[in-house]
């Protein structure tokens, strides 16, 4: 067994990022819903802190596509069109199924080489822990602990491939990917959390192609229920 030292002690984020983390976690999860007007003073409030950090938290999630700001008019929460989320789904079912063919080819390597490397160990180990957790929370019905576990899970199949332009593409993306995880949770949740383990498992087999096919299944099958229930008729 290796013997790796314990991850260090995460340093406290500084206000504006604690501020944009927080805005954005009441985003997804429906705290804040689309159309909301959102203003400085009672932003600032809610989070206990002055208006500077609010203010450039919004801008930053205005970029993020988030918030949307006016002359005039303030700052409201964003709603995501039904085609922007299609567009989502194309691009994340293209990334995400490179990101997992090339884990598995990374895993296969590892393996061959007798011990793994400790880093690639450490993360493996993470998502080990995450499916564990995400299976005990579908067990309880705690569903909406699933947009976070899922997001991590998809990140960490992304660091397991070794390719740092499709984790920084990916990360680019997953705030979005978590909304629209969030918004279906109740309908695709319990099935799409399942669907982690087969990849998982392609993906410590060394099977890249069979690592493509379920992941690129797996998204595929997230878009066309989302757009089934969402979609105007």
């Amino acid at each position: 067994m290796l013997n790796l030292p314990p991850d260090p002690s995460p340093a406290e984020p500084a206000p504006k990022q604690r501020v944009q983390d927080e805005i954005r976690h009441d985003i997804i999860f429906g705290s804040l819903q689309p159309g909301t007007r959102v203003t400085e003073a009672v932003l600032a409030a809610k989070y206990g802190v002055s208006r500077i950090p609010v203010r450039e938290a919004l801008r930053a999630l205005e970029a993020e596509g988030f918030v949307e700001s006016k002359p005039y008019a303030g700052s409201t929460v964003s709603e995501i069109p039904v085609d922007d989320a299609d567009d989502l789904f194309s691009v994340r079912e293209a990334l995400e199924a490179a990101t997992a063919r090339r884990a598995a080819r990374r895993a296969a390597a590892q393996f061959s080489a007798g011990a793994p490397n400790g880093v690639w160990w450490r993360v493996r180990r993470q998502l080990a822990d995450l499916l564990d957790d995400g299976d005990q929370a579908v067990a309880a019905g705690n569903l909406e602990l699933l947009p976070e576990l899922n997001i991590r899970f998809h990140l960490g199949i992304a660091e397991l491939s070794g390719s740092a332009s499709l984790t920084a593409l990916l990360r680019q993306i997953s705030g979005k990917i978590e909304w629209l995880y969030a918004t279906d949770v109740d309908n695709r949740g319990k099935q799409s959390w399942s669907e982690h383990r087969l990849i998982m498992a392609a993906i410590d087999a060394g099977n890249p192609a069979e690592a493509e096919r379920l992941m690129a299944g797996h998204v595929h099958q997230s878009r066309v229920g989302y757009l089934d229930r969402f979609a105007a008729p």
